[in-house]
């Protein structure tokens, strides 16, 4: 066996179809495993809106890292890496392949190049930027990020509190931006990856992206959402999810939204969501790029797959 640990990373955007693409190439196959890069699967009972694996593809092709937490616990980068560094490890010393598969590009760049060196949490200050967010909403703590630290702003999303409030603290902390603590431009050395992103033409990916709620509520993402925000508030971690933070959202005169109205948000916020995933994985070392058209991406994914399988033999 090789010194490194051979890692095939997979990357797309939500809806793009790269959990299909695993499905077809993995399934069955005892010698590869998929260790998910996805914020959201990990929660227990968002099941419809995250798009998680049935439970018969998972028997099918075992994925990790999914249905781990309540949707009240926090699930941070730092928590993944320190999963995904383990599952690694343990498949290596099994001559399985480790496949790390998912969609939240802050989670594969910090898989790939390391966690940024930030100063430690300060646990009061925290609390009373947790009890600032209480009394103002997520938006305007967002806007005081925005304001301290732009370059972050623009790379954390407005319902992502947990990493909006992080950002805030290190700057009252150091005075400097989280900008300031750069992540390593190298790839981690104890592996030997192999990365691959996956795009599609933005009007293909829009479409599939349309097509995919719509089938959601067909499978009952309402029922879900709904018995999930009678236990959970929009504070928790797992609510902030697009397809779930919707069902909290009220009109301009302070009505609920219509089913209509929240499958017409749940479209529009993913689709933004879509266009911020590849800013992640933007001058990644050694990531080939390939565009899905049904062929390219099984090629390329197998090529890699056995190159790596061939490497864990030796």
């Amino acid at each position: 066996m090789p010194n490194k640990i051979p890692v095939l990373v997979i990357f797309a955007p939500t809806a793009s179809g790269k959990s299909d693409l695993m499905l077809r190439l993995f399934s069955g196959k005892k010698e590869a495993r998929i260790i998910s890069a996805d914020s959201m699967q990990v929660y227990r009972g968002m099941d419809i809106g995250t798009a998680k694996p049935t439970l018969e593809e998972r028997k099918a092709l075992p994925h990790y890292l999914i249905d781990i937490k309540n949707p009240d616990e926090q699930y941070s980068v730092a928590e993944f890496v320190e999963k995904a560094d383990s599952l690694c490890e343990e498949f290596y010393k099994k001559g399985v392949l480790p496949i790390v598969c998912g969609g939240t590009g802050f989670y594969i760049r910090a898989f790939l190049l390391g966690l940024p060196t930030t100063p430690a949490s300060d646990p009061e200050k925290r609390q009373k930027l947790q009890e600032e967010l209480l009394k103002e909403g997520q938006e305007a703590m967002w806007q005081k990020l925005f304001l301290a630290d732009p370059e972050s702003a623009k790379k954390i999303q407005v319902h992502d509190s947990y990493r909006v409030l992080r950002a805030l603290e290190i700057v009252q902390t150091t005075g400097k931006p989280r900008s300031a603590f750069a992540q390593s431009p190298s790839l981690r050395e104890k592996y030997d990856f192999s990365t691959i992103i996956l795009e599609r033409d933005k009007d293909v990916l829009y479409r599939r992206i349309e097509e995919r709620v719509d089938k959601m509520f067909e499978l009952g993402l309402e029922k879900e959402a709904k018995a999930l925000t009678q236990k959970y508030g929009p504070e928790n971690p797992g609510m902030q999810a697009i397809g779930y933070r919707e069902f909290f959202e009220k009109d301009s005169e302070g009505k609920e939204l219509s089913v209509q109205e929240i499958a017409a948000k749940i479209k529009k916020d993913s689709k933004r969501y879509a266009k911020k995933q590849i800013v992640f994985t933007r001058g990644i070392p050694g990531a080939k790029t390939i565009m899905i058209d049904g062929a390219s991406e099984e090629k390329a994914v197998k090529e890699a797959a056995l190159s790596l399988f061939e490497k864990i033999k030796k």
